[in-house]
């Protein structure tokens, strides 16, 4: 124990210059939301701008999408296991509550 206690007085007596940084701190400031809403604006307008334009043909809006086919098979597999998850947990909460009344 004695080291212990030598280790936490040394610790304790130490300079630190970092601080600790907990939860509840600001992560951004007013323009930095500002800018980021602007941006997401932006980059939603560009796309509907040009469908309803017509300025991209049928052929190069399928390959586009065609392109995002990864992204919609990562969505359908984590959709899949999340409706897999629940419903499990559902069935199986189901049968331990069949069988925790089975005494009554």
């Amino acid at each position: 124990m004695g080291n212990l206690d030598k280790t936490q007085e040394n610790h304790a007596s130490e300079n630190h210059d970092h601080e600790h940084k907990y939860g509840g701190e600001s992560h951004g400031s007013q323009k930095e939301y500002v800018q980021g809403l602007i941006l997401s604006i932006v980059l939603t307008v560009i796309p509907f701008g040009l469908v309803m334009a017509d300025a991209v043909s049928g052929a190069v809006a399928i390959a586009i999408i065609s392109e995002q086919s990864w992204n919609v098979s990562t969505g359908v597999y984590t959709l899949l296991i999340f409706v897999t998850l629940i419903l499990g947990s559902v069935w199986i909460f189901t049968h331990l509550h069949h069988n925790m009344l089975m005494g009554h």
